[in-house]
Parts: C-alpha cells; structure tokens; sequence
C-alpha cells in the first residue's frame, strides 16, 4: 500500500528556492605558442567567456605532447612556428600516437598555403589566422569542439586552391571548383555531406539517419564518384565551399 506522506509535497521544499539546473561542462582549452605575449592575451580573451576553460598552456610542441595526457583539453590552439618541435610535427606524432581526443585549432600567422594544406591531411579540424577578430575566434573553438571543421573564407580560398594545384601533373582537385559532378546529389547525399562536413562519423551518421553503417558507406562511394573527391577532407571543404556544411540534415 502506498505511503501518503511519499505523494504530498513537502512543506519546506513547497516553499524553498528551485535547484539550480546542472552547469554545461566548460570547454577545455590549452594554448601552444612559443611567445608570452600571444599565450597571456589568449588567456584574458578567452577567460572572458562562460563556457570555455584555459585548463594550460605550452612554449612549443614537446611541452604540448607532455602535457596532453594530464591536461586532456578538448581543443588546442596550436601555433605553427615554434622551436623544438613546430605545430605541423606536433600534429603528426599526435596523429601516430593516437592521442587525438582533443580537436586541434593550428592558429597561425603563416599564410602558407602547403602548410595549411598539411595541418589538414595531419588531422586538425581548424585554421585561424592570429589576424583574425577575436569574435571569430571564440566561435572557431566552439564550432570546432562542436565537430565541425573551422576555415574562415581567407583559408578556406587558400586551401582549395592549394589542393587544385597540388595534385602530380597539374590533375585539378574537386575542391578547387572543377568538380565532375556526373549526376546532382540525392536529398540524402546531401545530408551525409552535410553530417561530414560537420565531423560526423559512419557510425555516428547512421545512427543519427536510422540507416545501416553499410548504407552509409554505399552512400560515400557515391559521393566520392560524383564529385571526384579522393578523402572525407577534400568533401569537407567541398560543402564548406559549397555552404552544405550549414545544412541542418532532418532525421528521418
């Protein structure tokens, strides 16, 4: 038999103050970049915002690499231009080491083409130039921990026509704007590279899309034959050139 005094609303609780809501984890940041002066106006940019944490910070990338493990930020802004060993190093032995829980911001002042194309291929999932307003930095972290894949229009402009030159021979690459595209995507194409666009991966994808992992995989073949792309990077910038990356896929 049911307990009364366990239906009826307590008088103390009645009348007292509502528990706050549980806070949204912050986001977990650690600054990489061999001058002073660059970390400390990071950290009173960043520390201004609510929902991000400067959990560390590191003068080049063996600092960075000790640290990662102890520290595990969610995104790190990596300068490309350090000693020891510079962003692009630092990027690969991460990759090799599959220590790639944290996403990776390469914030630059390079405006080398080949190196942003590099950062790319070496995994990192977004490239601000230290020109760049403060505004868009903020928003570069928080879409790149988001997963998306962050380039502002400079670079992504750069990095596609990095790629349409790069290939051997002078062979364009689709995401340079020559893209062969045989046959206009499907509804459902166009979700998939909106959902790769923004990090998802197959597994992820098709759960979110109620399909098979295998469907998903059908799908890219697809994809990849129609637009002439050879990885999910060349895809990647192709919608956010194309702005399918800002499409909101329904689930069906």
């Amino acid at each position: 038999m049911m307990s009364l005094t366990n239906t009826m609303p307590d008088k103390n609780t009645e009348t007292g103050p509502e528990s706050p809501p549980p806070e949204t984890p912050k986001i977990r940041v650690v600054i990489a970049d061999d001058h002073p002066i660059v970390r400390d106006g990071l950290k009173k940019l960043l520390g201004l915002e609510d929902d991000i944490d400067v959990v560390g910070e590191a003068a080049d990338g063996r600092e960075l690499l000790e640290k990662l493990d102890e520290l595990e930020p969610d995104v790190v802004l990596l300068d490309l231009r350090m000693p020891n060993l510079d962003g692009l190093g630092t990027l690969q032995t991460m990759q090799h080491t599959n220590r790639t829980k944290s996403k990776v911001i390469v914030l630059t002042a390079s405006e080398d083409k080949n190196e942003f194309v590099q950062a790319m291929k070496l995994g990192c999932s977004g490239i601000v130039l230290k020109q760049t307003s403060a505004d868009l930095i903020v928003k570069s972290i928080r879409k790149v921990h988001g997963g998306e894949i962050w380039l502002d229009s400079h670079t992504t402009a750069a990095v596609m026509r990095q790629f349409a030159t790069a290939a051997e021979g002078g062979t364009p690459s689709a995401v340079g704007g020559r893209v062969r595209e045989r046959s206009p995507l499907s509804a459902r194409e166009r979700e998939i590279v909106a959902l790769v666009a923004q990090g998802f991966k197959n597994k992820e994808m098709a759960e979110k899309m109620f399909i098979s992992e295998q469907t998903v995989k059908n799908h890219l073949h697809n994809i990849f034959d129609k637009l002439g792309v050879s990885d999910r990077l060349e895809l990647a910038l192709y919608a956010i050139h194309k702005g399918l990356h800002l499409h909101n896929p329904g689930e069906r």
